[in-house]
């Protein structure tokens, strides 16, 4: 008996679709960009580079993926340009080429690039937009950029400062020629922190709209029951109703379902397989919101208005405004609290990994989930 493959699940039709989109051919229109967000751990990463990639790629458009999570000790705008530049080294031979027969405004650009391949940062005087044009130029095909836990490039001015490059080369590749010459698809794992890029003016992709990311659905849970029930006695098998209530107690997580599953599969006496799966399923929930809970309970008051105060005002929050200084104090039960306290609450719920900053002083919260349980209790107290 061969090894058993591992189980994927695709979702081509929804990848088509958001292709369609950023052409401007969909019922969406998302030529400016297309910004996806969904929780951390939900299938959104898997989904773009198992998904949404190859249909980039199908369609002949030139692919770079970018994880701004992958290494968190850089800064972002490198891990950026440094995906650019790598794409660009697949075209090493193209760019020499024509940087010996480029006209006289392009000789600067393709000159510099076909020396410095092998650097991770841009050659001196290069923007971003000049590399992403060359890409075009080289691959003769429209560039895809796609940038996961894209809200992180907001914590350094470096990574603003690269949206707003990438929004100046969409202008300048997507103008005049009626034809697309580069797609951008942002995704983050917290709604609110990626609207801090299209909710101002002073925003790189200012007037854009946020996308909430489709949850995984009884197809994935009913695809996933059908692959392990063969390797299950035939008379102890899953139920597909049974999986998909699991799903979603551990939050459309997909890797807490096969975890749980997992225990279960190597309980050798392991019956009452739907029983089992829930008993699993709230166990993983109850640590998850049992952790929160103590985290919670253990901050000081201040801190503590703080974060509720942010949950409560989710996207409109501003720190230090009148509405915002009134519900600390009535949290709190007090008549006032003064602007250097909260600022140093909010300073020290960030050092916690509770709360995160955009470069530019814009507030939010670090984990979505965190508002999922905030909310579930202040109902059930209710």
């Amino acid at each position: 008996m061969g090894a058993i493959k591992p189980f994927t699940f695709h979702r081509p039709s929804l990848a088509e679709s958001y292709c369609e989109s950023l052409g401007g051919h969909g019922l969406a229109d998302s030529r400016s960009g297309l910004f996806l967000a969904a929780p951390r751990r939900t299938g959104k990463s898997t989904f773009l580079r198992e998904d949404m990639l190859p249909a980039m790629q199908k369609r002949g458009w030139t692919t770079i993926y970018v994880d701004l999570w992958a290494d968190k000790s850089k800064d972002p705008a490198l891990l950026i340009t440094s995906a650019v530049k790598a794409k660009i080294g697949t075209f090493a031979g193209v760019i020499t080429k024509m940087a010996k027969s480029a006209g006289l405004e392009k000789v600067n650009v393709f000159g510099a690039l076909s020396l410095n391949l092998d650097s991770l940062e841009l050659p001196t005087g290069l923007t971003l937009a000049d590399a992403l044009e060359a890409l075009v130029e080289a691959g003769k095909a429209p560039v895809a950029i796609v940038i996961d836990e894209a809200q992180h490039a907001l914590s350094t001015q470096a990574g603003v400062d690269a949206m707003f490059a990438l929004k100046a080369a969409r202008d300048h590749l997507n103008q005049g020629s009626g034809q697309q010459g580069l797609f951008i698809v942002l995704t983050g794992s917290n709604r609110d922190k990626l609207a801090h890029l299209v909710l101002k003016r002073s925003q790189p992709f200012f007037g854009s709209q946020v996308t909430r990311f489709p949850l995984l659905t009884k197809d994935f849970t009913d695809a996933y029951t059908d692959f392990v029930n063969p390797l299950l006695a035939n008379d102890n098998q899953f139920r597909h109703e049974d999986m998909f209530e699991a799903f979603k107690l551990v939050g459309h997580r997909p890797e807490m379902l096969r975890s749980i599953v997992g225990e279960i599969a190597l309980d050798a006496g392991a019956d009452h397989l739907g029983e089992a799966l829930k008993n699993g399923a709230e166990e993983i929930k109850e640590r998850m919101w049992g952790a929160m809970e103590s985290e919670f309970a253990g901050l000081p008051d201040i801190q503590r208005a703080v974060l509720e105060t942010i949950i409560n005002q989710g996207k409109n929050y501003v720190p230090f405004s009148e509405a915002s200084m009134r519900a600390y104090a009535n949290l709190m039960q007090q008549e006032k609290v003064s602007v250097p306290s909260v600022q140093a609450a909010l300073d020290t719920l960030r050092e916690k990994g509770l709360v995160w900053r955009a470069a530019y002083g814009d507030y939010a919260l670090e984990d979505e989930s965190l508002a999922s349980w905030y909310k579930s209790k202040t109902q059930g107290s209710a």
